[in-house]
């Protein structure tokens, strides 16, 4: 029998029967519970923010909002579904209960429509930027390239929703055909990394169906991040290929200045957020399947991680837009500021210093 040391040598049947579980280990999950409870709360004002933004000054007419509109739709949507496992059935390790279990997984439908809507949002920002690089090398817009964009940007939104569905199909119907909801304990706030305790019945009922669920829902979600971060250090190391000659050029427009070093900031933070949220939820699917021994300081760590930084993204989305927005208002007002402020030849001086200390500071 597998089993977890905790503390003082108790073990802790994590991966075994769940229904002698240690008081310590319960204390532990009720906290957990109330730091992922804060945590989504936080997420979905945070989504909630930059969709009231969006509607009160009526931004969604502009496309370049679309892609951070739906993020931000979809960051709200999975935080409502985590909120509601909370406040349903949060109170209780066990909760087997097929509406828990269906909740789970319309949850981790939504976990990889947030994956698929990053890595949508992440694309357009760098398109929106290679168009800029594009229009400045060129002196003239494309209009094909800005056709089939739209038309790109229409079949991504729509991918972005589907597949997550597509993928869960045998999760809802097997899942749900077999009884596997009462094959495992998992109280509804935990993340999408897995059943947190497997039940005795696993051996007995349903168990090669079940259990291929299990992993098949596990992997699902490990290659679906793993996917998004892949697509996002590719965007990374292309957006740094790409920004880098603008740098060269030597004059710019104040706004085109100001928007090409948003759109490439954008990039950077937004993957870097999507890293911070994720990594830890990815590693700790890793390390459930490979169920190792005595490994409970880890699972606690991991645990602790997951609840603190999964249910984030909303939240430093809304973060990251406000602080890019602001940096968007303050490099377009100082480069402005310069040029009414200067002689014609001081001025091209200026903003050719200036480009050159862009390179040097960011």
């Amino acid at each position: 029998m597998e089993h977890l040391t905790l503390g003082q040598g108790r073990d802790l049947r994590v991966w075994s029967n769940g229904s002698a579980i240690e008081d310590d280990w319960t204390e532990f999950l009720t906290a957990l519970h109330w730091i992922q409870f804060s945590m989504v709360v936080l997420s979905m004002v945070g989504s909630g923010s930059i969709l009231g933004y969006t509607a009160f000054m009526q931004l969604f007419h502009y496309p370049e909002m679309h892609p951070l509109f739906y993020l931000s739709l979809i960051d709200l949507l999975l935080g409502l579904c985590w909120l509601i496992g909370h406040l349903l059935y949060g109170d209780t390790l066990t909760a087997q209960n097929v509406n828990c279990y269906n909740l789970q997984a319309v949850g981790q439908i939504l976990c990889i429509c947030s994956f698929c809507y990053t890595l949508n949002y992440i694309w357009c920002l760098f398109s929106e930027l290679r168009t800029r690089v594009h229009n400045m090398e060129n002196g003239t817009s494309d209009l094909n390239m800005t056709e089939w964009r739209g038309r790109a940007k229409k079949v991504l939104v729509i991918l972005s929703s589907l597949i997550p569905v597509l993928l869960m199909v045998p999760v809802f119907s097997i899942g749900n055909g077999y009884g596997c909801y009462a094959n495992y304990s998992s109280s509804c706030f935990l993340l999408p990394t897995g059943p947190f305790i497997l039940e005795k019945s696993y051996a007995v009922d349903h168990k090669p169906a079940c259990y291929a669920v299990y992993l098949y829902s596990t992997v699902t979600f490990l290659i679906t991040s793993l996917f998004t971060l892949l697509g996002l250090v590719i965007f990374l190391i292309k957006t740094w290929f790409l920004y880098k000659p603008v740098h060269m050029t030597g004059y710019l427009g104040a706004e085109q200045w100001a928007k090409v070093v948003v759109i490439e900031r954008s990039i950077v933070l937004y993957s870097t957020a999507f890293i911070f949220c994720w990594v830890p939820a990815s590693i700790l699917a890793v390390v459930k399947l490979l169920k190792p021994m005595n490994m409970s300081h880890v699972y606690i760590v991991l645990y602790l991680l997951q609840a603190l930084t999964a249910p984030s993204q909303g939240l430093l989305n809304c973060i990251l837009y406000g602080w890019t927005q602001r940096l968007f208002l303050y490099r377009k007002q100082s480069a402005y500021c310069d040029a009414h402020t200067q002689t014609p030849l001081l001025r091209f001086q200026k903003r050719l210093y200036c480009s050159t200390k862009s390179t040097e500071e960011f």
